[in-house]
């Protein structure tokens, strides 16, 4: 994960992801406002598990890469069997998105054997994702004091934001603002890798008198002096709330957008006794 590709493509799924899910919550509410349960994720028409499925396929192969592939083609393990050194941070990263593989298979699982609660439930495992990307990026085997210390520091209040919303989205389901900032928060975790990605892996965007060094295998961000280093984060914070504010103002647009594309539906009051799941009805739309 530690180049530019490693960054951009993950965070390009990110984005995808949440621009996916701001569309579906935005025209769900706009449509029925009243009725509205948040989903955990969005059936396309031809294929009802494609977001799953995307979510998988990414996952397996950014663990290949990260494990067998890599920009040095190397071998996982030591010939004893251990773990080399400069290759923890190969298996930090597989693990982040093993635990997103773990989310989509158990969702995917959930839908097929039509489980009860299966909304809330995997809404848990979105949780116990998010949880395990904060805990591996907080713990970093890699030295993130520097440049890639600020942007990974920065990363990690998104993530805590996607985490904190996907939890209270469990005990309140019909709030729409929480899965608007979940999902504007789970896009903008992707803006934020793609960006670091570029900004930390061209060399000539580096802030002046900053530089890539090759240590243990991969490229470090360093400069040649404490002053150049509290500059370069203060470049840093500003990309920061430069690109939170243009976020900000596309997913309100979005919400205008879609909003005035799906009105609201007129209500219709079904005369039959009994109660229904609100939650499993939804679900299987």
């Amino acid at each position: 994960m530690g180049t530019l590709v490693g960054h951009v493509l993950p965070g390009l799924g990110f984005f995808l992801i949440g621009l996916w899910h701001l569309y579906n919550h935005i025209k769900l509410y706009s449509l029925r406002p009243k009725a509205y349960v948040a989903l955990s994720w969005f059936p396309t028409l031809k294929h009802r598990h494609l977001e799953l499925k995307v979510i998988l396929g990414g996952s397996l192969i950014f663990i290949v890469a990260e494990l067998f592939i890599g920009p040095a083609k190397h071998q996982p393990f030591d010939l004893d069997g251990t773990i080399p050194t400069n290759h923890l941070h190969n298996f930090e990263h597989a693990m982040i998105a093993l635990t997103f593989f773990v989310y989509a298979s158990l969702a995917l699982c959930f839908d097929l054997i039509k489980m009860k609660m299966r909304r809330s439930m995997t809404q848990i495992l979105a949780g116990i994702a998010f949880a395990q990307e904060y805990l591996m990026f907080y713990v970093h085997s890699t030295d993130h004091m520097g440049i890639e210390g600020q942007y990974h520091w920065l990363l990690r209040l998104v993530i805590m934001c996607c985490l904190a919303t996907t939890l209270i989205s469990i005990s309140l389901p019909k709030s729409f603002l929480i899965s608007f900032v979940r999902s504007a928060s789970l896009m903008f975790q992707g803006i934020w890798s793609i960006v670091m990605g570029i900004m930390i892996w061209i060399p000539y965007l580096l802030p002046k008198e900053c530089y890539l060094n090759n240590e243990e295998g991969h490229q470090v961000p360093r400069c040649h002096s404490e002053e150049a280093m509290h500059r370069a984060k203060a470049l840093v914070n500003m990309q920061f709330s430069l690109y939170l504010l243009v976020t900000t103002v596309f997913c309100m647009f979005s919400y205008i957008f879609v909003s005035k594309c799906y009105p609201e539906e007129p209500e219709y009051v079904l005369l039959v006794k009994g109660g229904t799941n609100e939650e499993e009805d939804l679900e299987a739309k």
